[in-house]
């Protein structure tokens, strides 16, 4: 608190001839640490006690403090005006903006993950800037082998394939280490060999270990002691906070502990591994990220990484954060899903009936429609519970606008039944391959007085209506035969006892067509002859029923996978 106060008075007062005003700079200092506001007349009699300090120092003074220790609020901001979809971001500058995301290999990215990534990565975008995956897997007890690449691939298909660089935390282990030693040897950490239980006891209490006040040369012995002599759960490496702080978990927290669980990249070459906020805060000044953005659980773990920072002479990033979002109805845990794969109760990540990245782009689910579902939601602090109706219809209506133009049009005929309709002759069918793209070719059916339709229309066929097969012909159900009527849509659509429009196929020249639902069930049913056509990986539109992508398209049977409708 102090010293957020003096660097905004001092600021104020090189500003106003040596005057700060103080209500102004309660201003400066909640608009920087809102947390603050819970004992606002405190604050303030705190803030006219520094400012008394302060204008006592002459101009040359309180530069020259300014200069030394506050450097970043003498430099001139750039304030670049940028266009784009979303809220700018504070102190950012068009070309130098670095974000990054950062799971943990446990698996792979679910919907929740989708939105992080897409939110940071359209911030990179907006501000020219970059982003980097950086995976962090220095808990050797919960990683999933596997996941290191579908993490990357996941990534990579999100973010347009710019993910600019990609770390892996285990690869770095001896910086982190050098790291931690610096700060033994500026007395700024300790081992602390306590019981656990005994430790938290006097951490709720607000009182120092017996570790914390040993020797610089003791604590170096100790740190040196963790790589091959302490056994595991002996001995951690503890930050030196302010051991009063109001939040207990900012107390002298872990930075470094002992592990021997054997590690999928490191193997058993190493056994003490650095805590995620120590970590993370080398890497965020390595990486040169400006602005960290991720959920409002984090944001204990920002205040530990900047003074971990502030440790080692670093400018912290910017936090930014967002609230939690409750995917209500889906379940997203990785460590469970992980279970039910080694059980079979799903074959793999890419099992259409979870809520994965691998099983939703096998779906057909295009990445922009998670980008425009992150830009839709933004960066807010609020909470949101998005039921699961409510999130597959925004996502489904982004991911139609993305597919529909490009998807050609096909009959698909389920449980189908053959029909003979009297009086039809035989004829030359076209229709486009996609109604508003007249140029990218027709679809040719050549029809005779027999057709296939589904058994779900042909029980819903009424006698004495006019029936249409679409864009073919109308029929009348005359006690148990169908009747040629006409041809011309004109004299169904203008009749008064208009029926349905259904679909149908020749009897001929048709292919096995096999769709695999989101629910795990299999449809079975006859597609038309175009379908050779489609290729692998391709979304299509079975005509008035749904979108589905192309899996397999092998001799006479085609494979798709439901995507929605």
């Amino acid at each position: 608190m102090q010293k957020i106060i003096l660097k905004h008075a001092l600021k104020k007062a090189l500003d106003f001839n040596g005057k700060a005003n103080p209500k102004v700079v309660l201003g400066q200092v909640l608009r920087e640490e809102p947390e603050f506001k819970k004992d606002v007349p405190k604050l303030l009699k705190e803030i006219e006690a520094v400012i008394k300090d302060v204008e006592k120092l002459s101009l040359e003074k309180i530069k020259e403090k300014l200069e030394k220790d506050f450097s970043e609020l003498l430099q001139e901001k750039q304030e670049t005006k940028v266009e784009g979809p979303l809220k700018p971001l504070p102190n950012a500058e068009k070309g130098k903006v670095i974000v990054r995301i950062a799971p943990s290999p446990s698996g792979a990215l679910h919907i929740g993950h989708a939105y992080g990534a897409a939110l940071n990565y359209e911030y990179a975008k907006m501000y020219e800037g970059k982003l980097i995956l950086r995976i962090e897997d220095t808990n050797p007890e919960n990683i999933y082998p596997s996941a290191y690449e579908l993490i990357e691939h996941d990534a990579q298909w999100i973010c347009e394939n710019k993910v600019a660089q990609v770390m892996i935390q285990s690869s770095r282990l001896g910086i982190y280490y050098d790291y931690a030693e610096k700060l033994v040897a500026i007395n700024k950490a300790y081992v602390c060999i306590c019981d656990a239980e005994e430790w938290k006891e006097l951490k709720v209490k607000a009182i120092a270990c017996p570790c914390r006040s040993l020797s610089s040369k003791e604590q170096s012995l100790r740190y040196a002691k963790m790589f091959n002599g302490y056994a595991e759960g002996e001995a951690v490496l503890r930050l030196k906070t302010d051991i009063t702080d109001k939040n207990p978990a900012m107390r002298d927290f872990s930075i470094m502990r002992i592990n021997e669980h054997v590690h999928p990249k490191t193997g058993k070459e190493q056994r003490v591994w650095p805590l995620m906020v120590f970590s993370v805060a080398i890497d965020d000044h390595e990486s040169g990220i400006t602005h960290v953005m991720n959920g409002k659980d984090h944001a204990d773990n920002a205040k530990k990484e900047a003074i971990i920072m502030e440790y080692l002479g670093w400018k912290a990033p910017i936090y930014l954060h967002w609230g939690r979002i409750n995917f209500q109805g889906m379940r997203l845990s990785t460590s469970e899903t992980r279970l039910k794969i080694d059980q079979n109760e799903y074959h793999g990540w890419d099992d259409i009936r979870l809520p994965f990245l691998p099983a939703l782009r096998k779906r057909g689910y295009q990445p922009e429609a998670f980008r425009k579902f992150a830009i839709d939601i933004g960066l807010s602090l609020n909470d949101k519970t998005v039921s699961k109706e409510e999130f597959w219809k925004l996502v489904n209506a982004y991911n139609k606008d993305i597919v529909e133009p490009t998807s050609n049009r096909y009959f698909f005929i389920d449980d189908p039944i053959k029909i003979d309709i009297q009086g039809a002759e035989k004829k030359e069918v076209s229709i486009d391959l996609h109604p508003e793209f007249p140029k990218r070719g027709k679809r040719i059916f050549k029809t005779t007085d027999e057709f296939f339709i589904s058994q779900s229309d042909f029980k819903q066929l009424g006698e004495g209506y006019v029936h249409r097969l679409m864009d073919c012909l109308n029929f009348k159900l005359k006690g148990k035969k169908f009747v040629y009527h006409s041809d011309s849509y004109d004299e169904y659509k203008n009749s008064e006892e208009k029926g349905k429009i259904i679909h149908w196929l020749p009897t001929k020249n048709t292919l096995n067509v096999e769709v695999l639902l989101e629910t795990g069930q299999a449809v079975q049913g006859l597609g038309e002859e175009g379908l050779k056509n489609a290729k692998e990986g391709d979304v299509i539109q079975l005509e008035r029923r749904f979108f589905a992508r192309v899996n397999e398209n092998k001799k006479n049977k085609v494979q798709c996978y439901y995507l929605h409708h």
